[in-house]
């Protein structure tokens, strides 16, 4: 039984570092295309919000960009997969939210 509880936990483990690297690469994507294709197209005052659909980035001129975005729907739908074939409490699962 313990066993079982440690090997949930480092699937839990797993999930929240895999979280951390979704979120890294979301981070890096939008900051590479501000950088690069937005500059001189946008711009920006404090406290405005920029908001778009995520396959904005499949459409990138950048080649760097569009491999970021091949990987992170990967780490996602493998996130998915392992809670859906896993019996997760939704309490477990709160720092997906």
């Amino acid at each position: 039984m313990k066993s079982k509880k440690k090997y949930k936990k480092e699937l839990l483990k797993s999930l929240k570092h895999m979280e951390a690297a979704e979120s890294a690469s979301l981070r890096v994507m939008t900051n590479l295309m501000l950088l690069k294709e937005m500059k001189n197209n946008i711009s920006f005052k404090k406290g405005d919000v920029f908001s778009f659909e995520d396959d904005i980035f499949d459409y990138s001129d950048d080649k760097n960009v569009r491999i970021l975005a091949k990987l992170r729907r990967k780490t996602m739908k493998a996130m998915q997969k392992l809670v859906e074939n896993n019996n997760f409490k939704d309490k477990e699962l709160k720092f997906l939210a």
